[in-house]
């Protein structure tokens, strides 16, 4: 329908009928065809989906695969074909991956049009007919039944022990007991619309009859769909860290080309000595290995994770997970167990503990779980946990009758034959509704519900009544009235035994946490209280309140809001909208089809594995297996232990690159010839930057890793002087190397050329053994605690002596053996790249204390 649409949930049954041109008897079958002819089928739009080459070809839109590819086209040219090949295979696997997460992506809608019915029961022609779900319009009577998946938005006219579950739409846990009376008040929140059964959602008892009042993209499923096409997901962290270096150093390659053959030529130096020259440079600068270190860590950091029962559907959302300053947490199943308890109890004795476990439907099966309506689980549970056996009381109690809970008299009554002779029937239900119907006036029974329900409970009472002989018609006036007050129960979904620390952990970490439920505020505060989320000047807003404000009130408000109660799905992407545009980074947690917007807005969307839909998963990040809050935060952790280790790979790569600038620029400067042959270059591109930068991904967490701030959104990956660093690391490299060959240049060529190339990568030996910490020395840390670094040192050490020694190597790289005093020379030099950044981590821990 349109946005002018009646608000269904307010109009008396006979009068929705009469605005929707219908009746209890439905459509005929030619009005029905007239109408789908003019509105159009049941079904959900679908946006046009790109196909698979588009998304292939997208992945290469990216300033550093562009620099990346230019290379590899220059190196092909000037002969460097090894190079060109190493280069177009990392791009083509960067790609790949890239294309498998965004073609993942592309399925969300897909799973959400899997959610709708395929068929209904409509009356046509007076008639109940299967109907296909498309064919159903507006003014169509539908009838439902237990396990049907509601076909449409109905307005219902009969609700017969109807209940609806509706957490994929709303996010409430437990099933709704609708009705048919008309709503009355302010805004009606969808939760709270107990007239309605919308589209998607699923009837799990009772049977009930509704008029369809809006099909297709009206539904409320329909509004989600259309947000979820018309939400953009967001750009992670890494991703603009890494455009932003690639246009930075686009700038820097070009740069330095340019100069150095500019230089070159007025020197006199042949110009295609000097292209070449400068090209060489340029390949040298440009960090091949980078898309595949970055790739391969997020890879290796997802495979951690997933045995944490953390599931990451896209990379980035590995080093995203570090970024985070804000997460949004649903709160039934995350931070709850999603299992109803018995909090406190105002009553005791025999009576009450029978009524809790015989005024029920809920069983315990031959495993000992129970089964049934989460409430009453929960009262037998209480039961037995006082000591009742279920057996036994319905051998002494046997039932014989019952009046089934209705929303009307928000109670249900069961009829049970008495030990001692006679009967006794026992009535469970709404506190207030119980407690008027009992003989004697109940004042402290009535300020302990008032308790409970002010804390966030759930309240029950329970009450009996004696008979002499059996009615012979039970009815609800006779039945539950002069009642005998037995107690009050406060029942609460209590949070997980991890989630309290969980909490503490994130504010530590100075992340917020922010609770979004479809539950009720005073319910929502109370478990937010429990687990710290609620604090002093702590604001709590329900989705009736949020709706009333504009962007500019709620751009305010939003920064003291901890709890959102109430909300209707597109609140929730408008908190995600609201928090962003504050400049948060925001984790959203879902598991419904109302959160898969929400999800996919969200720098991080966290689906729930266990109790979340198809269409939740499909637009998130990362999934959840096992649905607990707890195991966000550990993701956070290796989040954040990724993002160090990817700033250590561009420290350990660009200082070594900038040691091959300056050498190549310089040496001529300094009437020097060029030291590095292109082939050297190679190897130290490939094989020295690459596998110890690779091992660099398995450093260990450092210990204040979740005792420190976010990183700020707007953050450079050269911030915290990674830039500096690389600058003048990689001139007290060149300026050894440099030493050396003004010392050596007299010998063989090839001779002092190996020893150059020795000494550039020893020192980036020893320059990768010092940035394992940004301030604690490697002497304290132990080299053993990355074992995969250290085998990464020792085999390319072992791989340089080869290089120098073997006679294939030698031929290939155009070297030449060195004499022990050389290649002790040659250690000792590295020792000093090696001191000196121990040296700046020193200073750094006296300036930290200081």
């Amino acid at each position: 329908m349109a946005d002018t649409a009646p608000e269904w949930h307010r109009l008396p049954a006979e009068e929705a009928l009469k605005a929707l041109g219908s009746s209890t008897a439905g459509l005929s079958s030619a009005e029905a065809a007239a109408r789908l002819a003019r509105d159009g089928p049941n079904v959900l739009a679908s946006a046009p989906r790109r196909s698979p080459w588009a998304i292939f070809l997208s992945q290469f839109a990216d300033v550093l695969v562009l620099i990346l590819l230019a290379a590899a086209v220059v190196s092909g040219l000037i002969g460097d074909v090894e190079d060109t090949v190493v280069i177009a295979v990392i791009l083509i696997l960067n790609a790949a991956i890239g294309f498998v997460q965004e073609y993942r992506a592309e399925n969300a809608l897909a799973a959400l049009k899997a959610m709708a019915a395929p068929t209904a029961l409509a009356r046509r022609d007076g008639e109940l007919v299967t109907a296909a779900a498309a064919d159903l319009v507006a003014g169509d009577v539908v009838a439902l039944e237990a396990g049907a998946v509601v076909p449409a938005d109905l307005r219902l006219l009969e609700a017969a022990r109807l209940g609806v579950n509706e957490s994929a739409l709303t996010g409430e846990s437990v099933p709704v007991e609708k009705s048919v009376a008309a709503l009355s008040g302010d805004l009606q929140a969808l939760g709270d619309r107990r007239n309605m059964a919308y589209s998607g959602t699923i009837a799990v008892g009772g049977r009930g009859l509704g008029v369809v009042v809006a099909v297709g993209m009206a539904t409320e499923f329909g509004r989600v769909a259309g947000l979820l096409t018309a939400t953009e997901e967001v750009v992670t962290p890494l991703q603009k860290r890494l455009a932003s270096f690639g246009k930075r150093l686009a700038v820097v390659v070009l740069g330095i080309c340019v100069l150095i053959f500019a230089g070159g030529v007025l020197r006199g130096e042949p110009i295609l000595r000097m292209l070449l020259t400068a090209v060489s440079l340029a390949v040298a600068a440009v960090p091949e290995a980078l898309p595949a270190v970055v790739t391969i860590s997020l890879a290796l950091g997802a495979l951690k994770m997933a045995k944490q029962r953390a599931l990451v559907r896209r990379l980035p959302a590995v080093e995203t997970l570090g970024s985070v300053t804000c997460i949004c947490s649903d709160k039934t199943g995350t931070l709850t167990l999603n299992k109803m308890r018995v909090e406190e109890m105002h009553g005791e004795g025999e009576a009450l503990v029978a009524a809790m476990a015989l005024c029920s439907d809920a069983r315990e099966d031959s495993d000992g779980r129970i089964t049934g309506d989460p409430t009453e689980a929960a009262l037998l549970s209480a039961a037995l946990s006082a000591g009742a056996d279920l057996a036994a009381l319905a051998r002494r109690y046997p039932r014989l009758e019952e009046l089934p809970f209705d929303s009307e008299r928000k109670m249900m009554t069961t009829f049970h034959r008495h030990p001692d002779g006679g009967f006794i029937s026992f009535t469970k239900g709404a506190a207030e509704a119980v407690l008027a119907r009992c003989a004697d006036e109940q004042p402290d029974a009535a300020k302990a519900a008032e308790k409970q329900a002010a804390s966030g409970l759930r309240v029950l009472a329970l009450a009996c009544r004696r008979w002499a002989e059996r009615p012979g018609t039970l009815t609800h006036d006779r039945a539950e009235s002069e009642l005998t007050f037995l107690g009050v129960a406060g029942l609460l979904d209590p949070p997980r035994p991890a989630a309290r620390a969980s909490v503490a952990t994130c504010t530590e970490a100075g992340i917020k946490t922010i609770m979004i439920t479809g539950d009720h505020p005073l319910t929502a505060s109370a478990i937010a209280r429990r687990l710290g989320i609620l604090g002093a000047g702590g604001e709590v807003m329900d989705g009736v309140e949020l709706s009333a404000l504009s962007d500019e009130e709620f751009f305010r408000r939003a920064e003291g809001v901890r709890v959102y109660a109430r909300v209707a799905p597109e609140q929730k992407l408008r908190i995600v909208k609201a928090l962003q545009s504050r400049g948060e980074v925001v984790a959203m947690t879902g598991d419904g089809v109302n959160d898969a917007p929400a999800l996919r807005r969200a720098e991080i969307g966290v689906a729930m594995g266990v109790a979340g839909t198809d269409a939740a998963k499909e637009a998130s990040a990362m999934v959840l297996l096992d649905d607990d809050f707890a195991t966000i935060v550990t993701a956070v952790r290796e989040g954040r232990r990724l993002y160090d280790n990817i700033r250590r790979f561009v420290k350990y790569q660009l200082t070594t690159n900038s040691a091959e600038v300056w050498i190549i620029a310089a040496a001529p400067l300094l009437g020097l010839p060029i030291p590095l042959l292109p082939i050297h270059i190679l190897w130290v591109n490939l094989l020295t930057d690459g596998l110890p930068g690779l091992a660099l991904a398995a450093e260990p967490a450092e210990a204040d890793v979740m005792r420190r701030g976010p990183r700020p959104p707007g953050e450079s990956i050269f911030a915290r002087g990674l830039g500096v660093h690389a600058i003048w690391v990689g001139v007290l490299m060149a300026g050894l190397c440099l030493a050396a060959e003004s010392f050596l240049v007299g010998a063989e060529e090839s001779h002092w050329r190996t020893m150059i190339f020795t000494v550039l990568v020893f020192t980036q030996m020893g320059h990768v053994l010092a940035i394992r910490s940004d301030r604690e020395s490697l002497f304290t840390q132990g080299p053993l605690t990355n074992k995969p670094l250290f085998a990464a040192v020792a085999g390319m050490v072992l791989l340089q002596l080869a290089a120098v020694y073997l006679p294939p190597f030698q031929r290939a790289l155009k070297t030449e053996a060195l004499s022990p005093g050389e290649l002790a020379a040659a250690a000792a030099l590295s020792t000093v790249v090696f001191l000196a950044v121990e040296a700046e981590k020193w200073l750094k821990r006296r300036f930290a204390r200081g």
